[in-house]
């Protein structure tokens, strides 16, 4: 499918890729935000990537919209360039008991063991397509396809903020608490969107890579403690 343009308001132009979860797709979505921000073009109010489309918002009276969208359909053709993620991150997690009610259940609909799943979803590296939904959800993936799961038949009123889930082939870690259709398997302690970093508020970014690692229940609590009295911060989720 070639790159088409699509209006969005009259402040806004969609450069869509194609409809679907694919990595192949979602790197042309990077190389084209990386070319159109290197021609560094006035105007442009914020620039949203997602699994196959890149939205750019501007302000129409700094920037002519046929400008923007023919630096758009050039950016289209950037070629994808195999380079290291921005960011690598390695996140704790603890699986199961309260923090992942639905471990048991993912394990028997997978025909795999609780253990399974956790390393399984241990040993993917993760690509963050998409931070969306609320502030700082990042949606991750791809899981191997015997976890792919739907959504639950019954969405839950509320899960709790930090929680790990996995729907169909992504990943997610809910930063708030929030109604959501999710099977829920952990809990981290990392606080995923910070309101104090005016810079970064949300700790994930499309382009990065994710990595979970399994921890008991009492280094969950050791590091939640220390993430509350700041003596933990982004630098501790850096991957080695």
């Amino acid at each position: 499918m070639n790159p088409r343009l699509l209006d969005l308001g009259d402040g806004a132009l969609t450069l869509e890729f194609g409809e679907r979860i694919d990595p192949a797709l979602n790197a042309r979505v990077m190389a084209a935000r990386d070319a159109l921000a290197a021609l560094k073009l006035e105007g442009i109010v914020d620039v949203v990537p997602a699994y196959c489309s890149l939205t750019v918002h501007f302000d129409p009276l700094r920037l002519d919209r046929k400008i923007l969208a023919a630096r758009l359909l050039e950016a289209a053709q950037a070629p994808v360039q195999k380079s290291a993620p921005a960011t690598r991150w390695l996140i704790p997690v603890t699986f199961g008991g309260e923090f992942g009610p639905d471990l048991a259940e993912v394990a028997q609909a997978t025909g795999r063991s609780e253990p399974d799943v956790v390393a399984a979803i241990c040993a993917a590296e993760l690509r963050v397509f998409l931070i969306g939904f609320l502030p700082g959800f990042p949606y991750l993936g791809e899981l191997p396809a015997w976890l792919h799961l739907p959504r639950r038949a019954t969405p839950r009123t509320v899960v709790p903020a930090n929680s790990l889930a996995i729907a169909g082939p992504q990943v997610a870690v809910y930063p708030w608490q929030s109604p959501g259709g999710w099977h829920l398997l952990g809990r981290t302690p990392v606080r995923l969107f910070d309101v104090a970093d005016a810079d970064r508020p949300a700790l994930l970014a499309p382009g990065d890579s994710v990595r979970f690692k399994a921890v008991s229940d009492d280094e969950f609590r050791r590091l939640a403690a220390g993430v509350a009295a700041s003596e933990c911060g982004r630098k501790d989720w850096l991957a080695p």
